[in-house]
């Protein structure tokens, strides 16, 4: 399987988080990440058909990775390959949420191929992340979003990480280009901040709504609203959970909103009111079984 109406491209970064070992700081656990690849697992689960596009290195952190998309049932035949070591991230969780410092440069992480030419056989194209911000990869993935605009469904997660490794300027000036393009977008008020500081994260869903675009705004548990150019917001609360764990929440929210989007019927922009309190719904359940234990992967509402 590569393609299809029903089917979904994710093109971006699969890496490896080193994340504390509860109990002792000073150890850290590596644990399958980025944010791409934890939706191409996740729309797998659910039983969405998905490629995922990514750079697979040739060390053991790239092998695990490609075990790991591989026993979910993620198609890998459009990834790129070579012999450079995996990327990492270094999770630091506090009571804020969870920050990172990226180790990123000359990784077979972000040599991403350019699918431009593949971009209208899937019913829809997730990008974001990373992989949108750093080099090769980023050209690879605005030259894919293009084409996925012109001709399937564009679906952009800016998915905003801080970081020295980052340029701020271009970065944010990449990630709102992205926006721009979208079909949907779907974002959480923190990305939104960081994109366009000063306003409110409000505002700026229903001017990208306005343009035509499907608008997905979460803010964690106190949920998700969905803005379009002609309907009214839509609002979800999100399900009660006990949190073990928040590292991949909002991946798993996308995947599932992607996921519910192909099983109503097709990938498109205009849902009804209906259909999208259900997606938003639906997706909501799916990131809060991440959130209730540890691990990124989520399960089947």
């Amino acid at each position: 399987m590569t393609g299809g109406p029903d089917a979904v491209l994710v093109l971006g970064e699969a890496l490896v988080d080193l994340v504390p070992v509860a109990g002792d700081g000073g150890v850290r656990t590596a644990q399958f990440g980025g944010a791409p690849a934890n939706v191409a697992v996740g729309l797998a689960r659910l039983g969405t058909p998905v490629s995922y596009a990514g750079g697979l290195g040739g060390d053991g952190f790239a092998r695990m990775i490609e075990e790991r998309l591989g026993a979910a049932g993620v198609d890998l035949a459009l990834c790129g390959r070579s012999d450079l070591p995996t990327a990492l991230a270094v999770a630091e969780p506090d009571a804020g949420g969870t920050g990172y410092h990226f180790h990123l440069q000359d990784t077979a992480t972000f040599r991403l191929p350019d699918l431009s030419a593949r971009a209208a056989g899937f019913g829809a194209v997730y990008v974001g992340g990373l992989a949108a911000v750093v080099e090769p990869a980023a050209a690879a993935v605005r030259a894919t979003a293009l084409a996925a605009a012109e001709h399937s469904l564009l679906v952009v997660d800016p998915n905003v990480r801080q970081d020295r490794t980052l340029g701020a300027d271009h970065g944010s000036a990449a990630l709102r280009e992205l926006c721009g393009l979208a079909h949907v977008v779907k974002a959480s008020d923190e990305d939104l901040e960081r994109l366009w500081p000063g306003a409110d994260p409000e505002e700026t869903c229903r001017k990208l709504a306005a343009g035509g675009r499907l608008v997905v705004l979460t803010r964690g548990a106190r949920g998700s609203t969905a803005y379009t150019a002609t309907e009214p917001p839509v609002s979800v609360a999100a399900p009660p959970v006990e949190v073990v764990n928040t590292i991949g929440a909002g991946d798993a929210f996308a995947a599932g909103l992607l996921s519910r989007m192909g099983a109503l019927g097709s990938f498109t922009a205009a849902p009804d009111p209906q259909e999208l309190r259900d997606m938003l719904s639906f997706a909501s359940r799916v990131a809060a079984s991440v959130c209730a234990r540890a691990g990124t992967e989520p399960s089947l509402p």
